[in-house]
């Protein structure tokens, strides 16, 4: 089941960050920064492992929340 996970995670990652690189913009930059290095706190093994791995997936889903904000917000911006 870990290894599932892991493998999940990288799948994750990926998109994750071909999202992030389509519309990283220089205001946007230390987000999509701050989302890349998520990984880095899921470290240990078994259940200290999941709860890492929970705790950067909520971590996940409010700092996604902070970008799609920011990208929804930033043509209305350029149309000023």
């Amino acid at each position: 089941a870990e290894r599932r996970m892991e493998r999940a995670l990288i799948a994750q990652y990926r998109a994750d960050v071909e999202a992030l690189l389509s519309g990283l913009t220089p205001d946007s930059q230390a987000l999509a920064l701050e989302i890349a290095r998520l990984p880095e706190q899921i470290k240990g093994f078994g259940h200290v492992k999941e709860r890492h791995a929970q705790a950067a997936a909520a971590r996940r889903e409010a700092l996604l929340a902070r970008w799609r904000e920011g990208a929804t917000a930033a043509p209305a911006r350029q149309a000023a």
